[in-house]
Formats: C-alpha cells, sequence, structure tokens
C-alpha cells in the first residue's frame, strides 16, 4: 500500500519531469502558450496534496484531492497536444503521459474510497 509520503514524492518528481518537459518545448508562440499552461497545471498536484493531508474535514479532504485530480487531467491534455503537435521528443513523452494516467488512476480511487467513508 502507498503511503501518503510516497505520493508526495512521486507528485513532486511528476512536477519536476512537467518542468523538464516545458523546458523542452520550443519559443514559439504556441511552445510559450502551452509551457505557460502545462507548468500552472502540472506542478498544481503536488501542493494541493500536501494541502489536502491538512484538511479540516473529509469533505475538505475530497475538495482538495479533487482539485489534484483536476489539474492531473488538464496536464494530461496538454501533454496530448504536445504529442500530436508534435513539439518535442516521443520518447520523453511516453513515460510521463504514462506517470499521468498512473497518477489520474490514484486520485479517482482515492475520491471514490474518501466518498463512500464519508457517507459512513
Amino acid at each position: 500500500m502507498m503511503k501518503a509520503g510516497d505520493l508526495e514524492d512521486r507528485l513532486i518528481n511528476f512536477a519536476v519531469r512537467v518542468l523538464n518537459v516545458t523546458e523542452s518545448l520550443p519559443n514559439t508562440k504556441a511552445g510559450n502558450h502551452i509551457a505557460g499552461q502545462l507548468v500552472r497545471s502540472g506542478t498544481s498536484p503536488a501542493p494541493n496534496y500536501g494541502e489536502a493531508q491538512s484538511a479540516e474535514s473529509r469533505r475538505d479532504f475530497i475538495h482538495k484531492m479533487k482539485i489534484c485530480l483536476k489539474e492531473l487531467r488538464e496536464t494530461l491534455v496538454w501533454l496530448r497536444i504536445i504529442e500530436r503537435k508534435p513539439m518535442c521528443e516521443a520518447n520523453r513523452l511516453a513515460d510521463i503521459v504514462k506517470e499521468c494516467d498512473e497518477l489520474i488512476a490514484i486520485f479517482v480511487t482515492s475520491v471514490k474510497t474518501a466518498e463512500v467513508k464519508a457517507k459512513q
């Protein structure tokens, strides 16, 4: 079973990888726009998860976890846009897209579990 600290480390590593991708994007109007959006959405889940760990209630925890999930889904869309354009090396994107998918799955499960527990 994954501990909270493990997931936080994974999210921090993901944020660093997102920053590496953004720094490799071309210095064009499109590249700069996508880089800005990707930096915001891709680095947001780690600190939001940190906030979720200090939630004031189960409802607050669920809300913060859903914010993480929303940001991860947005990040996945930006990564897929970069893949289709293509704007950076494909091999650089495959692993981060896979990681983003896995993180989304973790958060979907966590939110569902928290929602079930909240109803008990």
